[in-house]
C-alpha cells in the first residue's frame, strides 16, 4: 500500500514554478503560431504567378500605360473645352468702390453685374471640335498601342526566363557529366591509356559549361529584375508556371493584318491636325456669330451720376444682342495658320512612314519566322538523334556490344563515352530550347505588327 506524503511548502512552490514556465512556453508557441498566420509568405518568398497575371500586372504598373492614360484624360478635356464653346458662360462681377464716385465717369456705377455669352454660330469652330474629337480617339488608340507593348515585353520576359530556367536545369546536369569526364580522363591520362591532351579537352569542356551556366545565371537575374519592375512585385518573388503559358499561333506574313494600334494612331492625329489647321486658316476670313446678354444692378450710392441725366438712373438694366465677329486683318492668326499647316504636313508624314515602317517589319518577321522555324526543326531533331544515341551507348554500357574481341571488332564503349554522350545530348537540348524561345519572340512580335495581339492576350486569360 502507498501512502501519499504531505506536500511541502517548497513543493509546492517547485510545483508551481514548473507549471507557470510550461504556461509560459505554450503561450510564446501561440503567440509565434498567430503571428506567422498574421504576416503571412514573407515579402520575397517565391510564389508561382501565372503569366497573365504578370502581363495584367505589368499593364497596371506601365509608368507608360499610365502616361497614355494622362494623354487621353487631357484630350477629353481640350474636346470638353472646345465644344461648350457653343454653351453660355456665365460671369457675375461685383465689387465696391474704394472713394466715393465724382463725375461722369463714362459707365453706369452698378452693385454687380451678369454677363451670359456663347457661340451661336462658326464655321471653324466647328473643325475645332471634330479636331478635338479626333484628338481623343487617337490617344485611346495610343493607349491601346502601349498596353500591346507592355504586354509583349512582360510574355517575352516571362516565357525566356522560362527558357532560362529549363537551360539552367541541363546546365547543372552537363556540370555533372563534365565533371564526371574530367574523373574519368584523370585516371585515364595517369593510367597513360589516353594522352595528356583528351585531359585538357575535359577540362575546356567543363569550363565551357561554367561559363554557360554563368551566363545564364546573369540572364536569368536579369530577367527577374526586368518582370519585377514591369509588375512593382519584389526582385525575384515571381516562379514561373510553365503551364500558364499558351501556345504561340503560328502566324505568318499572309494572315489578313487588322488594324494597327500605333498606325491608327498616326492616321487619326494626322486628320487632327490638318482639322486643325483648316480652322485656323478659315478663322481669318469666315465670320462668327456670338450671343451676349448682361444684366447691370446700378447704383446712386457713392456717386452723383444722376446729375448727368435728364432722368434719374434706373436700378435695373438688361441688354442682349447678337456679336457678329468679322476678320479683317490679324498677322498673327495668319502665322498660328501657317504653323498649324506645317504641323498637320508633319504628322500626314508620319502617318505614312509609320504604315511602311509596320509593312516592312511584317515582311522582315515574315522571312525571319521560316528560317526560325526550320532552324527549330533541325535543333528538335539533333536533339532526338542525341537522344538517340545516348540510349544506344547505356544499353552497349548494360549489355555490351556484341561484337567480341576478335581482330576487327568494334571497341567496347567505355564510361567516357557515357559521359560525353550524356553531355552531348544536353547540349542539343539546350539548342532546340534556344531555337524554339527565338520562333516564340518571332512570332509574338508579328502577332502584334499584323493587329492580331488581342488574340495572344485573350488565349492568356482563358
Amino acid at each position: 500500500m502507498i501512502r501519499s506524503q504531505p506536500l511541502t511548502n517548497g513543493s509546492r512552490l517547485r510545483i508551481a514554478m514548473n507549471c507557470a514556465s510550461i504556461a509560459t512556453r505554450i503561450a510564446v508557441r501561440i503567440v509565434a503560431g498567430i503571428a506567422a498566420v498574421m504576416i503571412g509568405i514573407p515579402a520575397h518568398a517565391h510564389a508561382q504567378v501565372s503569366l497573365a497575371t504578370v502581363v495584367d500586372l505589368a499593364q497596371r504598373n506601365s509608368t507608360g500605360v499610365r502616361a497614355a492614360q494622362a494623354d487621353v484624360s487631357k484630350a477629353s478635356a481640350v474636346f470638353s473645352e472646345t465644344r461648350d464653346a457653343v454653351f453660355p458662360s456665365v460671369n457675375m462681377i461685383t465689387g465696391v468702390p474704394v472713394f466715393p464716385e465724382v463725375g461722369f465717369t463714362g459707365s453706369p456705377p452698378s452693385i454687380w453685374s451678369v454677363t451670359v455669352q456663347s457661340l451661336v454660330f462658326g464655321v471653324p469652330q466647328k473643325h475645332y471640335i471634330d479636331a478635338a474629337a479626333m484628338s481623343v480617339r487617337a490617344g485611346t488608340a495610343r493607349l491601346n498601342e502601349t498596353r500591346e507593348q507592355v504586354a509583349l515585353d512582360a510574355s517575352t520576359a516571362y516565357i525566356e526566363l522560362d527558357v532560362v530556367n529549363q537551360e539552367l536545369d541541363a546546365v547543372h546536369q552537363q556540370e555533372k557529366f563534365s565533371a564526371r569526364l574530367v574523373d574519368i580522363e584523370q585516371q585515364r591520362a595517369e593510367a597513360g591509356v589516353d594522352p595528356l591532351s583528351d585531359l585538357l579537352q575535359a577540362k575546356l569542356a567543363a569550363a565551357e559549361v561554367k561559363l554557360k551556366r554563368m551566363h545564364l545565371e546573369g540572364r536569368a537575374a536579369v530577367l527577374e529584375k526586368q518582370l519585377a519592375v514591369l509588375t512593382g512585385l519584389p526582385e525575384g518573388s515571381i516562379r514561373i508556371d510553365h503551364a500558364s503559358i499558351p501556345e504561340i499561333p503560328q502566324v505568318h506574313g499572309e494572315i489578313a493584318a487588322h488594324e494597327i494600334a500605333g498606325v491608327h494612331a498616326s492616321d487619326l492625329l494626322a486628320r487632327s491636325k490638318s482639322l486643325q489647321a483648316k480652322a485656323d486658316k478659315e478663322i481669318n476670313y469666315l465670320p462668327q456669330l456670338t450671343f451676349v446678354a448682361q444684366y447691370n444692378r446700378n447704383t446712386t450710392i457713392l456717386n452723383n451720376v444722376n446729375h448727368y441725366f435728364a432722368n434719374p438712373l434706373p436700378t435695373n438694366n438688361f441688354s442682349s444682342g447678337i456679336e457678329i465677329q468679322v476678320p479683317i486683318f490679324n498677322m498673327g492668326q495668319r502665322a498660328k495658320a501657317r504653323e498649324s499647316g506645317a504641323d498637320a504636313l508633319r504628322a500626314q508624314v508620319e502617318y505614312e512612314q509609320a504604315q511602311k515602317q509596320n509593312e516592312l517589319e511584317i515582311m522582315d518577321l515574315n522571312g525571319n519566322i521560316r528560317e526560325l522555324d526550320t532552324q527549330a526543326e533541325i535543333a528538335n531533331l539533333k536533339q532526338q538523334i542525341a537522344d538517340e544515341q545516348l540510349k544506344t551507348v547505356l544499353t552497349q554500357l548494360e549489355l555490351g556490344n556484341g561484337t567480341g574481341s576478335g581482330p576487327g571488332s568494334s571497341p567496347q564503349t567505355s564510361p567516357k563515352a557515357e559521359q560525353q554522350a550524356q553531355i552531348d545530348e544536353r547540349q542539343k537540348t539546350e539548342d532546340a530550347l534556344d531555337a524554339g524561345f527565338e520562333l516564340a519572340k518571332a512570332r509574338l512580335n508579328l502577332l502584334r505588327a499584323l493587329g492580331h495581339m488581342d488574340d495572344w492576350l485573350h488565349e492568356l486569360h482563358k
